[in-house]
């Protein structure tokens, strides 16, 4: 059996290739994350050997960013269904179990797209109730600790991470595009490298207790500012990936923002994309630590 397992921030799950030994030439981008095969796990993938059968779908959400398009349904019998297009082709098709545990995908187009975009929505909905969010985020480590910019596409989040490695000492790009951030049981929060890193390869095994997270605004001067109660999980919910209108995953992902809301300072950035911003930042949220 063509099965590998990878354990992302505490949960582990499997992929099983079954016959098609080729995609595992996909797979680089996982291997920081592989560990011991494992009973325990938070879901399994599985590659299906014969091609999809379409039976008809329920749409209930289309997403589109930069030529990419995710198209979320139901199958007639309620059964949960996920298409992954791009640039116009569907390049897999993935059907769950009800609870998002089991899944078999199935392979049209482009196969690094369809898996990476399987197991990303299996991750997130397989842990939406173990106090755990998938950001769309890039993050930094920075002397022990670690920051989170948050902000729509297009907002700077990635030059920002730049700004704080060319500026500030002792900065390491940990993901960025969807780290893993999590609760754990004493308390503790912590932010997590991912296989998930969107255009910069950066796909490291790491972590870091979380410090701050970050608003990004582009605007003319640099200022920044506490956001606290509903502005801050505001911004912390805008960043979070899920199926927000399934009551039971909209209840996991509520319960994690409103935690972090209340344990993780939140700020709100407008930057030039410049020097100074990051030092301003960096200064404002280590509390002069740095």
């Amino acid at each position: 059996m063509n099965e590998r397992f990878y354990n992302v921030a505490g949960h582990v799950f499997s992929l099983n290739a079954g016959r098609h030994d080729n995609v595992i030439g996909c797979m680089q981008a996982y291997e920081p994350f592989a560990v011991a095969p494992s009973d325990a796990l938070v879901f399994s993938l599985r590659i299906a050997d014969k091609p999809f059968a379409d039976e008809g779908v329920v749409v209930e959400m289309r997403q589109q960013d930069e030529g990419q398009e995710i198209v979320v349904g139901r199958q007639q019998s309620g059964t949960p269904q996920f298409e992954f297009w791009l640039h116009g082709s569907r390049a897999a098709v993935l059907i769950t179990s009800l609870d998002y545990r089991q899944g078999d995908l199935y392979l049209e187009g482009d196969h690094r797209f369809g898996i990476n975009n399987a197991l990303m929505v299996m991750y997130a909905l397989a842990t939406a109730d173990k106090h755990t969010a998938l950001f769309h985020s890039s993050v930094v480590g920075c002397r022990g600790r670690g920051y989170m910019f948050l902000g729509v596409s297009g907002t700077g989040k990635s030059t920002h991470s730049c700004l704080w490695l060319k500026h500030i000492g002792g900065t390491e790009l940990v993901n960025d595009d969807n780290p893993v951030v999590r609760i754990l049981d004493k308390g503790e929060v912590r932010v997590f490298g991912s296989p998930w890193s969107g255009k910069t390869p950066c796909y490291r095994n790491v972590s870091y207790p979380l410090r701050a997270l970050v608003d990004l605004r582009q605007a003319p001067e640099n200022r920044i500012w506490r956001l606290n109660g509903i502005d801050a999980y505001i911004a912390i919910a805008l960043s979070v990936s899920g199926k927000r209108w399934e009551r039971r995953l909209a209840d996991g992902i509520h319960e994690t923002e409103n935690l972090l809301a209340q344990m993780i300072p939140v700020w709100h950035l407008d930057c030039l994309p410049d020097g100074d911003a990051a030092r301003l930042c960096c200064s404002t949220c280590s509390g002069g630590e740095l």
